[in-house]
Parts: structure tokens; sequence; C-alpha cells
């Protein structure tokens, strides 16, 4: 009789090989695209992020701003009580009842905001210190007393420099420029609201402006723009209200 010849089921060492190197190459194909996916990602929620950052940080200015208290503070040893703002191109002083850890529940503050170099003194930054207001006597300490304008001659109140320090936030950074205005009427009848670079008159500011520009310009990002902030205060400085 013929021998039967008997068959055996199983695969070769190169089918085997071509289905590792298959699923090795759509291992490594998936890991490619969950890859790209990740890094998409990371880069949409970093641009959204520093959006948001921009937005704050104006959000922040506009309501500090306008959350200007009307303080009147006796200025260095001089016995007058004068009008607690300080308004120059890059540094401004003002009490505001915002808070950047408490927002408008917190406890009034004294702001100091300005301007300083940015790192390597590649563009600039607006930072700004809060000091716990605890009363004008607290205020009338930042100011040192009295001195002329250089512009107008008029007497105007001289503050202590501001410094910055661990404790100052940053509102905007990597900015080409910045730098403040003030809206005022001019004296006289019928004349009309201009900006001015520098406060030098008794109470307060009917707004403030706050210039600025990015160091590098991106189309694809949040730009910081200039915030414009009201100042909604009908209070003279000169009337003493106790009295009334």
């Amino acid at each position: 009789m013929a021998p039967q010849l008997r068959t055996a089921a199983g695969v070769t060492l190169m089918e085997l090989m071509v289905s590792i190197t298959l699923l090795s190459l759509l291992s490594t194909g998936m890991l490619v695209a969950l890859r790209i996916g990740l890094n998409s990602f990371t880069r949409v929620d970093t641009r959204l992020m520093d959006n948001r950052r921009v937005a704050g940080a104006q959000r922040i200015a506009e309501q500090e701003l306008e959350g200007l208290m009307p303080v009147v503070t006796p200025c260095g040893k001089t016995p007058m009580k004068l009008a607690f703002f300080q308004g120059e191109p890059q540094t401004m002083r003002l009490v505001s009842t915002f808070s950047l850890q408490q927002a408008w529940r917190g406890q009034p503050q004294i702001l100091e905001i300005f301007v300083i170099p940015g790192d390597d003194g590649r563009g600039v930054r607006l930072v700004v210190n809060e000091i716990p207001y605890t009363g004008p006597l607290n205020a009338g300490q930042l100011c040192e007393g009295m001195m002329p304008d250089p512009q107008t001659g008029q007497s105007m109140p001289r503050f202590a420099p501001v410094i910055a320090g661990p404790n100052s936030f940053v509102l905007a950074d990597k900015l080409a420029f910045c730098h403040f205005a003030y809206y005022t009427a001019l004296p006289g009848p019928r004349l009309p609201l201009v900006w001015r670079d520098t406060w030098a008159k008794a109470g307060w500011p009917l707004a403030v402006r706050i210039d600025m520009a990015p160091l590098e310009p991106d189309p694809s990002r949040l730009q910081p723009l200039s915030v414009v902030a009201p100042i909604y205060i009908n209070r003279s400085p000169e009337l003493d209200y106790a009295g009334f």
C-alpha cells in the first residue's frame, strides 16, 4: 500500500517576519499620529492660555482704574491735603477698591502701576504693586512734599519712587512701548477735553488711557491693546465733606 501523506498546518518563518513588520509599521504610524495630535493640542492650549492671559490682564487693568477711590491725604510734612493720585507717563499711583487676590470683595489697595524694562533689555513690561490701604495717613506717607511743575510752574506733589519686587504682578510683558495718558479739560469755558502725559492738577482725571503695543506682533495671537478706563468721581479735594 502507498504510504499515507500527512500535511502539517503552521506558519512559515517568512510569513511571521512579514506579520511582525506590518504590526511594527502600524504601531509606528499610530504613535506618530498620536504624537502629532498631542503636539497640536499643546500648541492650541498654549495659544488659548496666552490669549486668556492677555484678555485677563487688560480686564484687570480696567477694573483697577475704574475702582479708583477719591482719597484725600496730607502730603509729607505739609498740613494741606491733596487728592491722592500720581499721574506720570510711566508711573501711576491711586487707591482702588479692586484687589488682585479678592477682586471687588477685598480690602482697598494702594496701587502702583508702572513700566520697567523687559528681560535682557528687550522691550518693557507693565507691572503693579499692591499695598493694603488702611487710611489717608497710610497713603500720605508715599508723598514726600510739594514741587513746582516744570511745564506749568504750578505746585504739585512729589511721590516716592516705585520699586519692583518679588510680589509685583506682571500685567503685560514683551511690549514695544507702554505709557499713560490722562483725560482732562483745558482751563477756561467751553474748551475741549484733551489727553495729557502728566497729571499736574488738583483732583482726578476724567479717564486714564494705557497705550501699549507688542514687541513681536503675531496675527495668530491676541495682542495687547490700549486700555481706556473712565473715572466717575464728582468729589472735590478742596472741600471738607466731613463738616456737612
